[in-house]
């Protein structure tokens, strides 16, 4: 076990938010949480938020900064997310940078595993304290834990199928927590974009975050994308309507037939959780109808995956994945190297690509593929998330490149990359 950790309580000038709930001073020496791995591993810590049980993936993710977006990204569907950075909190939560609006309704994640106490928020936009939000999101949180230790055990022995457990009073039935561990059928062959997606179809008109100006609104836009929702990042359409797109979106088990009824210039596939080949079943048919048409088409993530598929690429499961904020890949289009955000635990398998298939981007960490572009059509996805919020901002110019396909089609001027 950890050290005992003792809550910080230093004071800022800035902005002091208190608990609704706060927890109890933690104990010297006693265990309220623990993550139980399916070999049977134990790792005590002490809890935060939500209180009780959940069974999960565990990944661990490198970004410095941009917790909630993390914990909100619904690509981390059934998953326990392990922050390699050890202080988690300092700018609080607020109701702005949140990437869906299902959490806690549907399959999100389900824990978070970190370092040290949540520290305390020290930020001006900030709303209310991480520990307070985890638990109204109903989300567990396990501190106290030797993070590095566990990202080791994870690069050595891929993402762990864990049980994560808090209890105030410290008591666990370990034996079944092991048991509930070892019995999780996992993220393999499911599929998870059911579970995050949109239940019905609707507009998006909310343009990127500006400081001291907040989310502006697209008027008048001279293109229309319809954006296949697979359990989408609000920053995506975001970043579609400030590149003068209208955005439609749809629920991801739509027909091309729905899709293309909309009349739509280019259509989006986005990103979302579990196995592609899962979503593929229902989705791969469509998405060949779609190409077919000659509409435009981008992909990003998950998006990526099944396009590929539809394409008659195949894809693979990764032993850790890529969960970060600091990822270089090459765009051999340019020739540029960007650094990326990703999170993803399947990959599009490189030697599957098919001679109709251009791979243009490729990670520098290993080699993976995370870029395709079909010849002799404006079809093309990425494996990265170009709208990272917060950051990096280097592949924004993939949204201009979607953007001047569907200007090409419409005899429009094209825009610089």
């Amino acid at each position: 076990m950890s050290d005992p950790i003792s809550p910080d309580t230093a004071q800022t000038d800035i902005k002091i938010l208190a608990h609704t709930n706060p927890p109890a001073p933690w104990e010297a020496g006693k265990t309220t949480a623990l993550i139980v791995l399916a070999d049977g591993t134990v790792l005590e810590g002490q809890g935060a938020g939500a209180q009780g049980v959940a069974v999960g993936e565990i990944c661990f993710n490198t970004a410095m900064t941009g917790y909630q977006e993390i914990l909100t990204d619904p690509s981390y569907a059934d998953q326990i997310i392990t922050f390699t950075f050890p202080h988690i909190g300092n700018v609080g939560t607020n109701n702005q940078d949140c990437e869906t609006s299902n959490l806690g309704a549907k399959g999100t994640v389900k824990g978070c595993i970190l370092k040290a106490a949540i520290t305390e928020p020290s930020n001006y936009r900030a709303e209310k304290h991480l520990n307070d939000w985890l638990e109204a999101n109903n989300i567990i949180a396990v501190a106290g834990v030797d993070t590095r230790a566990l990202t080791n055990l994870i690069r050595e022995k891929g993402m762990q199928h864990a049980v994560i457990a808090h209890d105030p009073n410290g008591v666990f039935d370990v034996d079944a927590l092991k048991a509930k561990a070892a019995d999780w059928t996992g993220i393999e062959g499911a599929d998870l974009a059911s579970d995050v997606t949109t239940d019905k179809s609707y507009e998006w008109d909310e343009t990127v975050w500006q400081w001291n100006k907040g989310y502006g609104k697209a008027q008048d836009c001279s293109f229309h994308v319809v954006a296949l929702d697979c359990g989408t990042k609000r920053n995506i359409f975001r970043l579609l309507a400030s590149h003068d797109c209208q955005v439609t979106v749809m629920p991801a088990s739509s027909t091309a037939e729905e899709i293309l009824a909309k009349d739509p210039d280019g259509i989006f596939i986005s990103n979302g959780p579990g196995d592609p080949a899962a979503t593929g079943d229902y989705a791969v048919p469509e998405i060949k109808k779609l190409v077919a048409s000659g509409k435009p088409i981008f992909g990003i993530c998950l998006g990526h995956q099944i396009l590929a598929r539809a394409l008659g690429a195949n894809t693979v499961k990764m032993a850790q994945g890529h969960h970060g904020a600091n990822h270089p890949v090459k765009d051999h289009t340019t020739s540029k190297v960007e650094i990326t955000s990703m999170n993803h635990g399947f990959t599009v398998d490189r030697d599957s690509l098919p001679e109709t298939l251009e791979e243009t981007h490729v990670s520098l960490f290993d080699g993976t593929n995370c870029g395709i572009r079909l010849k002799g059509k404006p079809v093309f996805s990425v494996q990265y998330h170009p709208e990272a919020s917060p950051g990096p901002q280097d592949s924004h110019y993939l949204f201009t490149r979607f953007v001047n396909l569907m200007a090409a089609e419409k005899g429009l001027d094209l825009l610089e990359e």
